[in-house]
This record gives C-alpha cells, sequence and structure tokens, in this order.
C-alpha cells in the first residue's frame, strides 16, 4: 500500500531495520521470509468492547490447499551485484494460454491492468526491461476488452519472462478491520494519534550526495538533534500536547498490528467505518515481534502465524504488552477519504489480485503469473504496489482485501513456487543481448 505499514505480515518475523529512513518511507515497511503477524495484551472481554465479530482474534489461520506448482527452467539465481531484473538473466516462460489462469483470476488481474495502465506507460520502468511505450497496444485494447474473454486478453498481448532461477516466495498483507471510535469513551481508550508538531525529517541528501534519497527523524531538545520518542515513551505519555489523536482504538494488540500493516479500518460503535492510513513513523527501527518470540523459544511448531503469535500476547498479557514494547517504531496515522487503501502506483489495490514486488525487479502495473504450493496463491497478480522488505527477484507480497477470510489467508500465507513476469510480446527478442539465460549451477 501506499502507506509505510500495510505489510506483508511476515515482516514480524522479520529483524531490526535500520534507523535511517528511505525516501520511499511512504511505502510498507513490508516483509521478510517466513510467515505473518501476531496481536496483543488486551483489557478483560467484559470492560472493552468485543473484537469485530468478523474478525475474531482467535480466527485459526485457514488451512490451505497444497498444490504441486510448475517447474521453472533450471537456471542460476541471481548473480551477486545485480540490482535489476535486465541485469538477472532472462529466459523464455511457456505461452501464456497454456497456463492454469482462471476466468475469474483472469477477469480481476484484466481490471487491475486496465487501472494500472495510464501509470504504467508514463513511469520509467527500472527494471530496465521496458520502456513505456511498449505498453501502449495492451493498454489501449485492455480498455474495450470484454472481462468474458480476459484469459484471451493476455494470451493475445503477453509472453512470459523468467527472471534468474524462477524460484518463487509470497506472502500475504490485507487491511485490517478493528474497533474503533472517534471520541474517548469507555472501552475506546488507546489513542491514535496523528503527527505531531515536534517531529522533524531531515533530508540526508541536502547535506551529501552519498546520503541522497535518505532521510532520518527526530526532535529538538535543546540544541541538539535527538531521536524521536519511542513506543514505550510514546505509550508513556510523552505525546501529550504535541500530537492529535485523530480516534481511539478498543484494543491496544489491535491497533499495535494495524501500525504493521499501515492502514485499515475502524469499525465505529454507530455501525460506521473510519478509515485511517500512514501519516508518518518516529525514525526508530522497525523491530518483528515474532523473530524475537521464535527465537526465546516462546512459539511452538505451527504457531509462527499471525494467529499464533496473537495468541500467546493475549495468553501472556504483561510479557505481551513488554514484547511489542521492543518494537520502537511507531506509526502515525490520517484520517482517508475517497478510494482506497491506496498501492505504491497511487491506484487503489484490490483483493485477491493486487500484489507488492520489488520495482527494480517486476515493473510497477505488470501482471505476474504465480504457480505455488497453495492454490489460492496460485494465478494472475498485477503488481500495484511495494514493500520495504519485498526485494530481489520472485519476490511477491499478496493483497487479501479486508475481512474475516482476507485476515486469515494473510495470516498464514507463505508459499513457495516458481514466477513468471507477463511483458508485451517483443520484449524479449528486443532484450537478447542483455537477456542472457543464466545456466544453471551444475
Amino acid at each position: 500500500m501506499r502507506i509505510w505499514g500495510g505489510l506483508a505480515l511476515a515482516a514480524l518475523l522479520g529483524a531490526c531495520s535500520g534507523g535511517i529512513v528511505p525516501s520511499s518511507a511512504g511505502q510498507r515497511p513490508a516483509p521478510a521470509a517466513g510467515p505473518s503477524a501476531p496481536r496483543e495484551a488486551a483489557p478483560p472481554r467484559e470492560t472493552r468492547p468485543a473484537i469485530l465479530p468478523e474478525t475474531p482474534a482467535n480466527l485459526p489461520a485457514r488451512q490451505p490447499t497444497p498444490a504441486i506448482p510448475l517447474s521453472p527452467a533450471p537456471a542460476s539465481a541471481v548473480p551477486a551485484g545485480v540490482t535489476t531484473a535486465a541485469g538477472a538473466g532472462l529466459l523464455p516462460g511457456p505461452a501464456v494460454d497454456t497456463l492454469p489462469i482462471t476466468q475469474d483470476g483472469a477477469e480481476r488481474a484484466l481490471a487491475a491492468f486496465r487501472i494500472s495502465c495510464p501509470t504504467l506507460q508514463r513511469r520509467t520502468d527500472a527494471t530496465g526491461l521496458t520502456r513505456g511505450a511498449d505498453w501502449a497496444d495492451a493498454c489501449a485494447s485492455a480498455a474495450t476488452w470484454s472481462s468474458r474473454d480476459a484469459p484471451a486478453f493476455f494470451a493475445r498481448w503477453f509472453e512470459t519472462v523468467q527472471i534468474a532461477d524462477g524460484k518463487a516466495f509470497a506472502t500475504g498483507y490485507y487491511d485490517p478491520e478493528i474497533s474503533g471510535s472517534r471520541d474517548k469513551r469507555h472501552g475506546y481508550e488507546v489513542p491514535v494519534y496523528g503527527i505531531p508538531d515536534d517531529l522533524v525529517d531531515v533530508d540526508l541528501g541536502l547535506f551529501s550526495d552519498d546520503m541522497k534519497g535518505k532521510h532520518i527523524r527526530g526532535r529538538v531538545k535543546g540544541k541538539n538533534f535527538v531521536p524521536y520518542y519511542d513506543r514505550g515513551e510514546i505509550e508513556a505519555g510523552a505525546l501529550q500536547g504535541h500530537a492529535p489523536v485523530i480516534a481511539y482504538a478498543a484494543d491496544p494488540v489491535e491497533i499495535f498490528f494495524l501500525q504493521v500493516q499501515g492502514s485499515g479500518r475502524l469499525h465505529l460503535p454507530d455501525g460506521g467505518v473510519m478509515r485511517i492510513g500512514y501519516a508518518g513513523q518516529n525514525g526508530r527501527d522497525y523491530t518483528g515481534i515474532g523473530k524475537l518470540m521464535r527465537d526465546r523459544g516462546l512459539l511452538g511448531p505451527g504457531q509462527a502465524s499471525m494467529q499464533g503469535i496473537m495468541g500467546y500476547l493475549r495468553a501472556h498479557p504483561e510479557e505481551g504488552a513488554a514484547i511489542m514494547r521492543e518494537n520502537k517504531s511507531f506509526v502515525f496515522f490520517k484520517e482517508l477519504t475517497g478510494a482506497g487503501p491506496l498501492g505504491a502506483m497511487g491506484h487503489p489495490v484490490t483483493g485477491w489480485v493486487s500484489a507488492a514486488a520489488d520495482p527494480k525487479f517486476v515493473p510497477l502495473g505488470a501482471p505476474v503469473f504465480l504457480s505455488m504450493d497453495r492454490t489460492d496463491a496460485t494465478g494472475l497478480w498485477v503488481a500495484q504496489d511495494t514493500g520495504g522488505a519485498i526485494k530481489g527477484p520472485n519476490r511477491i507480497d499478496t493483497f487479501w482485501g479486508a475481512g474475516e477470510d482476507a485476515r486469515a489467508i494473510a495470516g498464514g500465507m507463505s508459499a513457495r513456487g516458481t514466477a513468471w513476469l507477463l511483458l508485451p510480446k517483443g520484449t524479449l527478442a528486443r532484450l537478447a543481448p542483455v537477456a542472457t539465460p543464466v545456466p544453471a549451477n551444475p
């Protein structure tokens, strides 16, 4: 998503990030490898509103239907030092009409591709694979192509390309829904903060060309620039008089993980919905508490999903609250209006078809076909988003929308298989001098 923290839940198993904030801090911090996220120590049920019935805190991870992924062509992984798809080694993949593309999946992908087309043709493709004009014919055709023949659209205009060894890893993210209120009242007492007036964002590129694109955040204390308050200090009241409270959440655990996601929906007492999204971050290192818990032996086999981590934190409220404070990063929000949530392209992302990818390896707006070891992740996806830890080739973070099903799927999404990038026909031939296959290691 466009916001910093709408990340794939696997980020919770990640290690600490660096303290310098890249210029893309508007992106989701995103996931590392492995499964997903948690939630925290809540007040006793009778003293607060229950978690929304459609998103129960103890919702079990959805059990996937296993599948056997199609095999990639033999090739090596990306050579050391290669940072774009153009240099990673390219191979032709199977014909599009031979892939197991479903009618529903093709219809969703056609709609998402159509939305992405204007931006896709204007952007500079960081992969080194395409030019804006390469997409013109497919985009013009998409504008009038009937959704009833959506699979034929992709077969007509695209060829598949394997990046390096083609071995894919997919996680998932979703748009959380939690209980909240616009005003403070009994059972709704966890503040949702807007941007503080004393938070300073420093563009280091103004001081050194070597630091171009890097930022740090902090505050002025006397004559010194110091780190901004961390999560524990903020929870202790450090923002009083410095940050607006835009809403109140019912559950500190839920708002903690909504911060990780970066955007979500507050289900209000009157039945209404307030959408909130990333407005800023305190500049402190992000710590994935799932990895921390796993390293401490707090999670048993099969507990490394969002649901498993949540279960532990809720069963150990005081310890859970302390564990969450070890993630010193804190996200500030703003109310969102209009279509959303938005991805990195500035367009709304759609469940079951939008995905985040590394824009140096997948042109933003391009379709990708995943053949994975679980059926729900297999199919056409459109890269409309990015994520701070979604890096490298064939690394995809799938978006599942909002609600119970989305939460259950994203919470346990960890799929492996094969990825093929769909590019306009003729791209590989045009790239022939640089599209040299990387032979597999003997």
